[in-house]
């Protein structure tokens, strides 16, 4: 096949790209910035924004894989821009592609369990609508909400190992939450593209624990993989709420915890929903957590991170 990418060069879509590159699929991959040359990769150089960038992105493709999105913005019109109107603009590069030269028959989307309750917070609303515009599309789609993502390279949870190396993970109140790694959720966007794949999907895949894992499961299991006891510590949420201000005055932009942040981590249930698992025919996970956490800090190490 010969597959659009948004996200190539960030952890997810990153791993979307090796795993194409693996299958020798031809990939246009988006990027803002000039990247290493590539076999079987072409760069499209611009972002979401660039209409022109869209149509060369899109041309004579088979299927979009759609994985670039804003995870952390200081206010809803920078959430609404990544995520709202950037997946508006790729749609509608797809569907002009398809209708004038038969091209893009499929549209993966890579949402967020986030869309459940949007709600909750201004990153969720705007996942919430970025579904809509997909759903209502004319092209074969398919929504992803993946919950909690992790594997070597991710910093969005390098800070949960570094507490836990430290013997103490502090933790939203009590709660559940789903976990996937990247190299299965990579594998399911993938087998997603495919032509023969169903389409008007929904997803929310993970690693098929039954019931996802409480907050203090995952804690040690946090332990476990950077090799300590750790004292799980449930923080309550004006104490999150203050430490999200903290955070945004020392690191400012590049903050990790957020008020929006800490309005989505509060809530008590972010556990996949069987009804919306993908038919095993497809699709499969196929790395332990306890093994994939394990690995995820042993390339936190090696690369000089934990």
């Amino acid at each position: 096949m010969k597959i659009a990418l948004t996200g190539a060069t960030g952890f997810v879509g990153g791993h979307v790209l090796d795993r194409l590159v693996e299958a020798s699929h031809m990939v246009n991959a988006l990027a803002r910035r000039p990247q290493p040359a590539r076999p079987c990769v072409e760069w499209i150089g611009g972002d979401l924004a660039d209409p022109a960038a869209l149509a060369a992105l899109v041309a004579g493709a088979d299927a979009v894989i759609h994985v670039a999105g804003v995870l952390n913005a200081p206010d809803a019109a920078g959430f609404e821009a990544g995520n709202v109107t950037g997946t508006a603009a790729l749609l509608a590069a797809a569907v002009c592609a398809a209708a004038v030269c038969a091209e893009v028959k499929r549209f993966v989307h890579v949402s967020s369990l986030a869309a459940r309750q949007p709600g909750l917070s201004l990153y969720g609303r705007s996942k919430a609508q970025s579904e809509e515009l997909v759903a209502a599309s004319k092209l074969a789609w398919a929504i992803v909400r993946p919950p909690a993502v992790y594997g070597p390279g991710d910093r969005e949870t390098l800070d949960l190992f570094r507490m836990a190396a430290k013997g103490f993970v502090l933790l939203p109140p009590a709660g559940r939450l789903s976990l996937i790694h990247v190299d299965d959720l990579a594998r399911l966007l993938v087998a997603l593209a495919d032509p023969a794949a169903p389409g008007g999907l929904t997803i929310e895949p993970d690693d098929e624990h039954p019931g996802g894992y409480s907050h203090t499961e995952f804690a040690h299991l946090l332990g476990k993989a950077v090799g300590r006891k750790v004292l799980p510590i449930s923080t309550p949420r004006p104490l999150l709420a203050l430490a999200a201000r903290a955070d945004r005055f020392v690191r400012g932009r590049n903050a990790r915890l957020t008020p929006d942040r800490v309005a989505y981590f509060c809530h008590p249930d972010w556990v996949v929903d069987p009804a919306r698992d993908v038919d095993p025919s497809l699709w499969q996970p196929r790395i332990d957590t306890v093994e994939g956490l394990a690995d995820t800090a042993a390339g936190y190490r090696a690369q000089g991170w934990l």
